[in-house]
């Protein structure tokens, strides 16, 4: 009863904060709640694309997304298609393993098994933040088996023995975007060894002691992406704050501000008793976030300082929104480096790499097509979604260097171990070195551009 009454106190509040009524304070306090909104939108973007996903894993088992639950894996054994529509920008080089855990009522460990040393894999933790607070796998812990203590912001217990590391999230929901490196369709087997030896167990399972008691059932509120995109962002917003209790300390007083428009952990929201000044200034802050995120987006051309944990990212929350719109739940840049283009396929392009200008990857690098607007992978009748160092039958230049293809028309049967395929409109090609060198990390290597042929 008395955590009803508090949010219906602090719906009160709130509401009586939105009020903007005719008077001499008027047209300032609208330009505060379109400054706010702003703001806020711009914050809650990552979150919501985030969201999208979160819901299509966790709360529809009839649906084809769906991992199985909390604490659950999700393996794939094989590389993504045009079928896989559960995120936008798919690799298409290292099948995925999906897992979500709720914290809140204790920590989780998780197991890995040793991994052959020349396979590449990578555990990716991300929080609802769409910050990457963690890495586990070959570059990160080395490919030795391990066992890793994962901890919401509230967690203060004893670290059990046989744990290699304790990894503290800010929100009490995290998951995690697994990927196993798959060397052709022969290696199905053995990709499905190293997933099966991975394990997700509480921390009362792995220690052996009694569970505390478990917390209430979370309910995920069906996602609209209309919704998502108007001034009902609001209402996911409050909900997901609910789990990144207590907020981070530099977030203090962007908290604060949040409050005065009603934006918090848990509080609803109803667009409808709003008064109307209200609502135009909130839809205007909407539309001002917007274009802020479009002009972000024209100007960013790579991953570089895009991806990454709270410390990496200095709190940009423009940038951040503009790499879960990129490429949601992209790798940090010490993981993978992302570059690319956008293109027009009815027009036959090459990208050259010169003599000792490959792509400089400790692991390995590929290139994968993507449909525009969806960034889904295109649908082809060669079935070939991506192309790099691994792809069979690729044809070096007679200097050593390297040409590729890229059109919805075939460059010629001699070419066509290089091609690319696209669709005959607009296309987005992303490039990705899986352990980058320095010189790509600090743009010393940049990756050379996509040029039209004469024909």
């Amino acid at each position: 009863m008395q955590s009803g009454i508090k949010q219906a106190a602090l719906w009160a509040l709130g509401m009586s904060l939105f009020a903007v009524e005719p008077g001499p304070g008027h047209a300032a306090a609208a330009v505060d709640v379109r400054a706010i909104t702003k703001e806020a939108y711009i914050y809650a973007f990552p979150m919501l694309e985030s969201y999208n996903t979160m819901y299509k894993q966790l709360a529809n088992p009839a649906g084809r997304e769906y991992v199985g639950g909390f604490g659950k894996f999700r393996h794939y054994a094989e590389a993504f298609t045009p079928d896989n529509k559960d995120i936008v920008t798919p690799n298409n080089d290292t099948p995925y393993s999906w897992a979500w855990l709720d914290l809140r009522a204790e920590p989780w460990v998780v197991s890995v098994p040793a991994v052959a040393g020349n396979r590449y894999y990578v555990q990716q933790w991300i929080d609802l933040f769409t910050q990457n607070f963690a890495y586990i796998g070959s570059r990160a812990t080395g490919n030795g088996a391990g066992n890793y203590l994962f901890a919401g912001p509230r967690w203060n217990g004893v670290v059990p023995a046989g744990i290699d590391k304790v990894f503290r999230s800010e929100t009490d929901i995290i998951l995690t975007l697994t990927r196993t490196a798959l060397n052709g369709p022969g290696d199905v087997d053995a990709v499905k060894a190293v997933q099966a030896g991975m394990q997700l167990r509480p921390l009362s399972a792995f220690a052996n002691t009694a569970a505390p008691s478990p917390w209430p059932s979370i309910v995920l509120p069906p996602y609209d992406v209309a919704k998502a995109r108007s001034h009902d962002f609001i209402s996911y917003l409050n909900f997901l704050l609910q789990f990144a209790q207590p907020p981070h300390p530099s977030e203090a007083e962007l908290m604060k501000r949040f409050a005065s428009m009603g934006i918090g952990p848990g509080l609803p929201f109803d667009a409808s008793k709003l008064p109307p000044a209200t609502l135009a200034a909130i839809d205007e802050g909407v539309q001002d976030a917007k274009a802020a995120l479009a002009e972000k987006s024209k100007v960013t051309l790579s991953s570089n300082g895009i991806f990454g944990s709270r410390e990496e990212l200095k709190n940009d929350y423009l940038v951040r929104a503009v790499a879960a719109e990129k490429g949601l739940y992209g790798n940090s840049l010490a993981e993978a480096w992302y570059g690319g283009y956008v293109g027009d396929g009815s027009k036959l392009s090459t990208v050259h790499f010169a003599p000792g200008q490959l792509p400089p990857a400790k692991f390995f690098w590929s290139m994968t097509l993507y449909t525009l607007p969806d960034r889904l992978l295109y649908a082809n009748p060669l079935k070939r979604y991506s192309i790099g160092d691994r792809t069979e039958g690729l044809k070096r230049d007679a200097d050593g260097g390297l040409t590729l293809y890229l059109g919805h028309a075939s460059p010629g049967a001699n070419k066509e171990s290089n091609w690319l395929p696209t669709p005959e409109g607009r296309y987005s090609a992303i490039g990705r070195i899986y352990g980058p060198s320095e010189a790509a990390m600090n743009g010393t290597w940049k990756l050379p551009p996509l040029t039209p042929t004469a024909n």
